[in-house]
């Protein structure tokens, strides 16, 4: 990615980008970067049909390390499960997005309002944020994986149980090894404390690798974008995870 579009996404999630004095672009490159004039919903829906391709694509190839009836059997069992009472109080449960062939997987806490009735996790003011946290790291949404803890919304958007975290984290484990990320991203309390089974809080486990179940898939720890929201001040420390994050991953962008 080059420097002047990494500004502008900077810029997106509000933070200053200071340049020394003397090393001001030319001029043909100090144009600002045009958006595309594409409403969220329209984006939703180009990544999903997005997604929709890329799992034809992907996995239908003989060489797949994802075989189509288990990604697809799996997203089946999340559909039925009745194993807390969750299920029962939402519209449809959120299984997750994006390519699931990914080197970064993003896990999340659980669906609200918005994501329970579009069926994609971390949708609104929250998603448009994280859209552009990854931009600026060099990803696309639809490149990246996008989960939750548990997919169901828990009731008035409270935090998930531990109960109900322990009933969906088989399907979470299963995703996890189907995807085989090089990266893992927690966003957030709720995902942090439950994959690193750790009650410390997210300003003390970030800033750091961790280590991820049996593969030892390295896995940073930021903030969530609603909590930047409500913290803008934070921004600066969640740019220096996803630097991090981009140091594991070869910088990538």
């Amino acid at each position: 990615m080059d420097e002047l579009r990494r500004n502008h996404y900077l810029k997106m999630m509000g933070l200053t980008v200071w340049q020394r004095r003397g090393q001001l672009l030319p001029a043909e490159q100090q144009r600002p970067v045009d958006r595309v004039p594409e409403s969220h919903a329209s984006v939703n829906q180009r990544v999903a049909d997005q997604q929709r391709l890329a799992e034809k694509e992907v996995l239908s190839t003989e060489d797949t390390t994802m075989p189509r009836h288990d990604w697809q059997s799996l997203q089946q069992q999340v559909r039925q499960c009745q194993a807390c009472t969750l299920r029962a109080g939402c519209i449809q449960t959120v299984f997750g997005v994006g390519n699931p062939q990914a080197d970064l997987l993003v896990i999340g806490e659980a669906p609200g309002a918005d994501e329970d009735k579009q069926g994609e996790p971390f949708v609104g003011r929250a998603g448009q944020l994280l859209n552009a946290m990854l931009l600026a790291m060099g990803f696309k949404r639809e490149a990246v994986f996008v989960a939750n803890i548990i997919k169901c919304r828990p009731p008035d958007n409270r935090d998930p149980k531990p109960e109900e975290a322990s009933c969906c984290e088989p399907y979470l484990l299963q995703q996890i090894e189907f995807i085989q990320p090089k990266l893992i991203l927690a966003v957030g309390r709720i995902a942090a404390q439950n994959l690193l089974k750790s009650d410390i809080a997210v300003g003390k486990l970030r800033g750091r690798i961790h280590l991820f179940g049996a593969r030892k898939i390295p896995l940073v720890v930021t903030y969530h974008p609603a909590y930047l929201l409500r913290s803008p001040e934070q921004k600066r420390k969640a740019w220096q995870d996803l630097q991090l994050a981009l140091s594991v991953l070869g910088n990538k962008s």
